[in-house]
C-alpha cells in the first residue's frame, strides 16, 4: 500500500537531505549562540547583550522553516535533539576542563577553563530558554498556520518569535548572568535581547525564512516528481 500523509511534503519519498541540512544548521547555531554567550556585549554603557545574540534569531528562523515544511511533530523531535546536543557540549567541555595540559600551554589551558567552565551555567541557562522558548515558538506557529488557513507566513514567524524569546530571553539572561552583572544590567540585557532578537527576525529572518521554505517545498515536490 502506497503510503499516504496529510501533507505531502512529509512523505519519505521526498527525500530527506534538506532536512538533515536544515537540522545540522539549527543544531550547530544553538551550539555556537551557547559558546558566544560567554562574551557580553556593550554599547555606550546603555545597551548590553551577549554575543550569541547576534546568531541566536537565525536558529528561531530554521525552527520556523521545520515547522513550516515539515511540522510541529518532527520540529519538536529536533528541538529534543538539540536539547540533546547541548547536554553533550557541556560534558566534553567539561572533561577538556578536567584533562591535564602542557605546562608551557598554562595560558592557553586558563583561557579554555574560563569559558568553558562558565559554559555549563550557559547551557543549563539555554537549555531552559529553548525548551520553553521554541516549543511555544513551533506550537504557536502551527496554531497560527491553521487560524489564517496557511495564509500570512510572516504573521506566524514574526507572532510565534515574539511569544517565543519571550519565554527564552527571560530565564536565560537570569540564570546565566545573575549575580555576574548588576540589577540595572541585568534588566537592560533583557530588555535590549529581546528587542534586538525580534528586529533581526523581522528585518532578516523572516525574508530568509521565505527564501528557504519558498524553495524547499519548491524541491521536496520536484524531488517527489521526478522520483
Amino acid at each position: 500500500m502506497d503510503k499516504v500523509s496529510d501533507n505531502p511534503l512529509k512523505n519519505r519519498d521526498s527525500g530527506d537531505m534538506p532536512l538533515i541540512v536544515v537540522t545540522a544548521l539549527f543544531v550547530t547555531l544553538y551550539l555556537v549562540s551557547n559558546v558566544m554567550a560567554v562574551k557580553v556585549i556593550s554599547f555606550f554603557g546603555l545597551f548590553n547583550f551577549d554575543a550569541g545574540t547576534v546568531t541566536f534569531p537565525f536558529a528561531y528562523m530554521l525552527g520556523d522553516v521545520i515547522t513550516e515544511v515539515w511540522g510541529y511533530s518532527t520540529a519538536r523531535k529536533i528541538i529534543w535533539l538539540t536539547f540533546v546536543c547541548n547536554i553533550i557540549l557541556v560534558l566534553c567541555t567539561q572533561i577538556g576542563v578536567w584533562l591535564p595540559s602542557l605546562d608551557y600551554l598554562d595560558a592557553t589551558a586558563a583561557s579554555y577553563n574560563t569559558v568553558f567552565t562558565y559554559v555549563p551555567r550557559i547551557v543549563i541557562a539555554s537549555l531552559m530558554g529553548f525548551l520553553l522558548g521554541e516549543l511555544s515558538n513551533a506550537k504557536l506557529m502551527e496554531m497560527i498556520k491553521v487560524r489564517t488557513r496557511g495564509r500570512f507566513l510572516w504573521v506566524r514567524t514574526i507572532g510565534s518569535s515574539a511569544v517565543g524569546y519571550l519565554f527564552d530571553t527571560l530565564p536565560f539572561v537570569i540564570i546565566a548572568f545573575a549575580g555576574v552583572v548588576t540589577l540595572r544590567d541585568l534588566l537592560l540585557m533583557i530588555v535590549f535581547q529581546y528587542c534586538m532578537k525580534l528586529s533581526i527576525e523581522v528585518f532578516f529572518g523572516t525574508p530568509m525564512a521565505y527564501a528557504a521554505i519558498l524553495w524547499l517545498k519548491r524541491y521536496i515536490l520536484e524531488n517527489r516528481h521526478n522520483g
